[in-house]
Parts: structure tokens; C-alpha cells; sequence
């Protein structure tokens, strides 16, 4: 059963990929989906056995290196952690393949899109199962390979071309440092297994490196590239840029890779190696601010835009910038709760998105909507859950792990905690603007297309499924699972993740000042006037906010902080100039001058001329060259017989020259 869990999805992809032309578009489909429904039916067993029996399964498979000391396992880890990743990642990847079956029902290419699904979701299983850094990395670059073929899946488009592989490069340079976090760990514990490491931390606290004349210590430097790594793939702030590009690709791929899989594998790193983090404050610092700076951001550049995917993407950004705000402040259980909940409803958002744009014919820009609420009633209502979800609304998924989330904000800074607090309330505001900015465009301003000449409908059964499922998830999971990671005397997590035991004061949190505890939402309901005024009330009179900004605030925040524009500049002409420098002139100039090239020429040169001298000449120049061989040798070796030897073959070559 726990094997089935990770090799259904592979058999599955490499069978619809080899077999799937032959077996029709429908059974790819229901194969599909009726392997993932298993899993997901394992996974939920799972769940039960080791949350109600306090298990980890250990599952090792294969050796695959025994060299000395060193021992690296095809292994498998089945612990809580795990557990709700995997309900997690096959609940999402179930829904987004049954809605592929309908968005994307007339693409010629549906087999194949169903074969990177299906290894899109494997390589991802096999990242939150491994037992160890190697495993985890061939999963962490399974999905990062995934998601370049995903993105790029409609290749015969440039702007599709050009998103893959700025999402591949980007990926790659925090794969890079994660790649010398783990020779670190390799180089110190002689194993990559994470039992071991964490086991051994104390032995190595206070070990130092020189690096640059500066010595830092080995955990910070192992965190520092391990925290590197993660925020690449989880999209933080600098190397964020081709999340919103990603978008590029198909709906059902932006849903599964923002809701499920590859953005959410930086912050299952943060909380796997949540023991490695607690051994460096200063690291935890940096994750802190750079959370909360890219939440306040990232909800802020949403306000800005119009294309109804790139809203969504940088509100995933938002919300990642939450968890890392998290888990800088210790409360890991916390953030895997608050990312358990936002897979539901950000999965809901980005279907919703997917089924207007499959109404309305692919078309992205919400300004071109408008009163959509008559037409599309489904699709509005589950917009309307999910954007109340992610505000914090009370009684929906996001309210309970969003509240309790900035609430420990306020208890883990007591005195000092307003400030950082207030952080996270003043982007739960901005969050309700462009959540409802959204909804007023497309649902409820005027109409801004000829809906005479364009029929508008909800008739695809895997598309409504889909929603209501999504809808229902989204209201009822964080009350159902709230006990498990939030319940009074919680011990679930325990052996898996680190817990701050003072945290476990769970009264903390319910005497605070009611103030305190409302403001979230106050924030969020100020939020929903103020997108009411600006984009619904007075947009006829043209009373908007980019009137009341100078242009190049706008564009600053419409561009995303020029991010783009800097690396192109600096980045890549610095690039180019180096390319130039070093190939061009160093490496195609000097070194091959002097070379290869310079000593062909050099023979070439002899041998030209050469062509006029008498071969009587050649034979004496030879001899000459002899000669001072041997002398060379006398004086190395000072060995008569092999003096007198050599003279012998002296006369007796220039006998045969002659």
C-alpha cells in the first residue's frame, strides 16, 4: 500500500505516455484519474493509522551507494509530515485531473499533457516521501523539469517558450545553493539520511568556516544555502519572477503547480528541516523578514493588475510569504496548517479563473469581462468562497489558520509584536482589495464585450464537479482538521517536525485583547469597502486609484518592482559583455591561438619550410637533436654503459640517415 501510493502516478504517466495514442483520450482520462483516486483512498488509511497509532514508517528500498562509511537509500519516510502532504498533493492533483478531462477535452495534445501530469505529481510524491537530501533533490528537480515541460506545453507559442525557461533558469540558480547545502551535510555527517542529521546537530554546533576572511558557522552556512534553495522554489522575493510568467501555460497546470506541488516544496523544506532551522536564529531573522516583506509586496503589486491569472499567482506569493513569515517565528505546525488550507482554496481560485476563461474563449484581462454573475453563477459562487477563504472569513478554511497564524505573531513578539503584527493585518487589507477588485470586474461591473455574438455557459459537467467539490473542501477542512494541528495538548507532530514548547500554551492566544484578535478581519472588511469604492461604486465617474497615483508609482507596482527590467539590464547585458570578453576574445582568441591552432600552425610553418632544405641537412639536424639527448641523459643518469650504448646508436642511426 505505501509503495502503491508512490508508483501508481509513475506506472500510470509511463503508460499513458508510451500507450496513450492506441488506448483513445478517453481512457487516458479515466485511468488517469481512477489511479489517483486510489492513491488518494491509500493515503487517507495512511493518515489514520499514524495519526491515531503516533507511527513513522520507514520503508528502505534500495542501496544505491555503499561506499565506506557512506550510505545513500532509495528510502521512504511515512510520517505525520508526510502524511498530510500526500492527502494534500493527491486531493489537488484528483481534482485538476478531472478538470483537465473537461477544460481541455479539444487540445490535440491531451495525451501528452496527461503523461506530464501524472510525473508531475510522482516527482512530487517522491519529494515529501524521501527519507533523505538525495531523494528529496531528485524529486525537488522532477518537479522543476515538470513544471519547464508544463509551462512550455503549448510550444509553438514564444511567450510560452520564453516563461519555461525563465522558470528553469530561476529554479536553477536556487538549486545551485542547494545543491552546496547538501555537499555541506555530506562533507560533516558522511550521510545525507535526515535521522542522522538531525540526531548530530549538537556535535557540530560549533564548528566554524573561513569563507572570504569571515568565519561563519557550519549550521548557518548549511541553513543559508538550504534557505536559498527554498526561496527559489517557493518564489520569494528576487528570485520571483517567473512565477506570474508561468502562467503561460495551460489553467489546470497553474492550479496543481501554485495550489499543490512545486511552490509549496520550498516551504515543506523549511518545515522537514525545521530542526536544522532552530540551530540558527540568524537565519530565522532572515526568513522573517523576507516573509513578511514579500507577503506585504506581493499583495500590494496585486491591487495592480488585470490579468485574472497574474492576480491569483501574486497572491500565492502573498500567502507564501505568510508561511515563511511563519516559520521565521518557529510556529512550523502553524504554517503547514495554514499551507494545508490554502492548497483548497487556491486550487478553487484557479480553476474558478480557468472556467471563465474556458467560457469566454480564452481570454485573461477581467476589464474585458463584466457581469458575468448571470452567467457563470457557479463559477461566481466559488470565487466567492474561495476569496472569503483567503481573507480569513470567519468559518472558512482560511480562518483558521490564517487568524491563529498572525495572532502567534502577536504572542511569539509580545511587547514588540504590534509592529510586526500590524505587517501582516495591513496585507490582509490589500489581500481583500484585489480579491474583490476581481470579483466586481468580472462578476458585477457592466459588461464589456458583445455577448450577443459570444454564448456564455456552464455545461461541462467535469468543470462544475470540480468547483462544488473545491467549494465545499474550502468552507469545511480547516474546522475538520483543526484539532490535528491546532487541539489542545497536541502531540501529533512531535516526531516530526520541531515545536517551541512554550507554544503549547494554547491559552495565550484566547485571552487576547479582542481588539487584536479582530483586526484581521476588520482589515479585510475595510479592504472590501475600499475595492468597492474605487472599482464598483465611482469607476463610471472615472474616480480610480491610478488617477490618484503619479504614472510611475503605477507602473512600479504594475511591473512588479522592475525586477524584469534590472536583471535584463544588469544581470544579463553583464552576462553578455562577459560572453564576449571571455569566449570571444580570451577563449576563441588567446587560448586557442596559443593552443592548438598556434601549434598547428608552428608545425605547419616548419614543415613549409622545410620543403627546400637537402635531406642531408635534415639528417645532421636530427643527429644534432640526438646528440643533445644523450647528453641530457649522461647528465640525469651518469651511467657509462648507457653513454657508450648511446653513442653506439649514435653512429649507427646516421649510418641508416646516410
Amino acid at each position: 500500500m505505501y509503495i502503491s501510493i508512490i508508483l501508481l502516478s509513475f506506472y500510470n504517466s509511463i503508460c499513458i505516455g508510451l500507450f496513450g495514442w492506441f488506448l483513445g483520450r478517453s481512457a487516458v482520462v479515466y485511468s488517469s484519474i481512477i489511479s489517483l483516486i486510489v492513491s488518494e483512498l491509500y493515503a487517507l488509511v495512511i493518515l489514520n493509522e499514524i495519526f491515531y497509532n503516533n507511527n513513522i514508517i520507514i520503508i528502505e528500498y534500495y542501496n544505491l551507494f555503499l561506499i565506506n562509511d557512506l550510505k545513500i537509500t532509495i528510502g521512504f519516510l511515512f510520517d505525520q509530515l508526510t502524511v498530510i502532504m500526500l492527502v494534500v498533493i493527491l486531493t489537488i492533483s484528483t481534482f485538476v485531473h478531472i478538470f483537465t478531462g473537461g477544460y481541455m477535452s479539444y487540445d490535440p495534445f491531451l495525451v501528452r499533457f496527461y503523461t506530464y501530469l501524472g510525473f508531475f505529481t510522482f516527482c512530487m510524491i517522491l519529494l515529501v516521501t524521501a527519507d533523505n537530501f538525495f531523494q528529496l533533490f531528485l524529486g525537488w528537480e522532477g518537479v522543476g523539469l515538470c513544471s519547464y515541460l508544463l509551462i512550455n506545453f503549448w510550444y509553438y507559442r514564444l511567450a510560452a517558450n520564453k516563461a519555461a525557461i525563465k522558470a528553469m533558469l530561476m529554479n536553477r540558480i536556487a538549486d545551485v545553493f542547494f545543491i552546496f547545502g547538501i555537499i555541506l551535510l555530506l562533507y560533516e555527517f558522511k550521510s545525507l539520511n535526515f535521522f542522522v542529521i538531525f540526531s548530530l546537530l549538537e556535535f557540530v554546533e560549533f564548528i566554524n568556516y573561513y569563507v572570504i576572511f569571515a568565519s561563519f558557522t557550519y549550521i548557518d552556512l548549511v541553513v543559508f544555502f538550504l534557505c536559498l534553495g527554498a526561496i527559489g522554489k517557493s518564489a520569494q522575493l528576487g528570485l520571483h519572477t517567473w512565477l506570474a510568467d508561468a502562467m503561460e501555460g495551460p489553467t489546470p497546470v497553474s492550479s496543481l503547480l501554485h495550489a499543490a506541488t512545486m511552490v509549496t516544496a520550498g516551504v515543506f523544506l523549511l518545515i522537514r528541516c525545521s530542526f536544522l532551522f532552530e540551530k540558527s536564529n540568524s537565519i530565522l531573522f532572515f526568513i522573517l523578514f523576507l516573509g513578511s516583506f514579500t507577503a506585504f509586496f506581493f499583495s500590494l503589486v496585486g491591487v495592480f493588475q488585470y490579468d485574472i491569472k497574474k492576480i491569483i499567482a501574486y497572491s500565492t506569493c502573498s500567502q507564501l510569504g505568510y508561511m515563511f513569515f511563519s516559520c521565521g517565528l518557529s510556529n512550523y505546525h502553524i504554517t503547514l496548517f495554514h499551507l494545508f488550507n490554502h492548497a483548497f482554496f487556491k486550487a478553487l481560485l484557479f480553476l474558478g479563473a480557468g472556467s471563465i476563461i474556458f467560457s469566454i474563449v480564452d481570454e485573461q484581462d477581467f476589464r474585458k469581462f463584466g457581469f458575468l454573475v448571470k452567467k457563470l453563477p457557479l463559477t461566481y459562487i466559488s470565487i466567492i468562497i474561495g476569496s472569503l477563504a483567503i481573507l480569513g472569513f470567519p468559518f472558512l478554511a482560511g480562518f483558521y489558520s490564517k487568524d491563529i497564524l498572525l495572532e502567534y505573531i502577536y504572542i511569539t513578539y509580545s511587547i514588540d509584536g504590534i509592529y510586526i503584527y500590524s505587517i501582516g493585518i495591513i496585507t490582509a487589507m490589500f489581500t481583500a482589495i484585489y480579491s474583490f477588485k476581481l470579483i466586481f470586474f468580472s462578476f458585477l461591473y457592466k459588461s464589456n464585450f458583445f455577448t450577443k455574438y459570444l454564448v456564455i455557459k456552464e455545461d461541462n459537467i467535469y468543470i462544475g464537479f470540480v468547483l462544488f467539490c473545491l467549494s465545499s473542501l474550502s468552507i469545511f477542512i480547516g474546522f475538520l482538521f483543526s484539532d490535528i494541528f491546532l487541539g489542545l495538548g497536541n502531540i501529533y507532530f512531535d516526531n516530526s517536525i520541531y515545536i517551541f514548547f512554550d507554544h503549547y500554551n494554547y491559552f495565550d492566544n484566547e485571552f487576547l485583547h479582542p481588539f487584536i484578535k479582530n483586526c484581521p478581519i476588520i482589515c479585510s472588511l475595510i479592504g472590501i469597502g475600499i475595492a468597492y469604492i474605487m472599482f464598483y461604486k465611482y469607476s463610471k465617474k472615472k474616480i480610480l486609484y491610478i488617477y490618484a497615483l503619479k504614472r510611475y508609482i503605477y507602473l512600479f507596482f504594475f511591473s512588479a518592482g522592475f525586477f524584469n527590467f534590472f536583471y535584463e539590464k544588469i544581470f544579463l547585458s553583464s552576462f553578455f559583455i562577459f560572453y564576449i570578453i571571455q569566449v570571444k576574445i580570451i577563449e576563441k582568441g588567446y587560448l586557442e591561438l596559443l593552443g592548438p591552432n598556434g601549434f598547428y600552425l608552428f608545425l605547419r610553418y616548419i614543415s613549409i619550410s622545410s620543403r627546400g632544405l637537402s635531406p642531408r641537412f635534415i639528417n645532421l639536424i636530427i643527429l644534432l637533436i640526438y646528440l643533445f639527448i644523450i647528453i641530457i641523459l649522461y647528465y640525469i643518469y651518469l651511467d657509462s654503459i648507457m653513454y657508450v650504448s648511446s653513442i653506439f646508436f649514435l653512429f649507427f642511426f646516421y649510418y641508416i640517415f646516410e
